[in-house]
């Protein structure tokens, strides 16, 4: 039973996750640190790496907190979380920087309407250039217009 409830902590934290990335990026990182946000939404990338890419060790920060406390004095369902957490984080990072901006061409060609979909809706909101009027802020769910839109390809 114990593990069965581990699965669950790290399944509803992965799919938290999205909620809390929602809140992150349209209110810190269109908010407060958009000094760290702004060079992603220009049109070409100058360098490698963004300043942008300083909010991927920013969230690594709990999940490794929660790894370090989910293990000591012995494991525990602090450690699930930040299980969830990570997970979330390397899919972020594949949607996100392999999928739509294309930093690896590792699914170039990708046909599937989900993908295509969440492809379209970040396209929407990298239109607007400032930390204003933006949309589609979320990763995984995003409004299902967009997929509508893909299927005619």
């Amino acid at each position: 039973m114990m593990i069965f409830s581990y699965i669950i902590i790290t399944l509803v934290t992965y799919l938290l996750m999205e909620v809390v990335t929602w809140l992150i990026h349209k209110y810190v990182m269109h908010g407060f640190l958009w000094y760290l946000h702004a060079d992603h939404h220009q049109p070409k990338y100058q360098n490698v790496f963004e300043k942008n890419d300083a909010f991927f060790v920013l969230g690594a920060i709990p999940s490794i907190t929660l790894f370090y406390f989910g293990v000591n004095p012995e494991l525990n369902f602090k450690f699930f979380i930040g299980l969830g957490v990570l997970g979330y984080g390397i899919t972020y990072f594949i949607i996100h920087d392999v999928l739509i901006h294309q930093r690896f061409k590792w699914f170039k060609h990708t046909k599937n309407k989900y993908l295509l979909g969440l492809r379209k809706a970040h396209k929407i909101h990298h239109k607007h250039l400032g930390k204003e009027d933006g949309e589609c802020f979320g990763m995984l769910n995003v409004p299902k217009k967009y997929f509508r839109k893909t299927a005619g390809r």
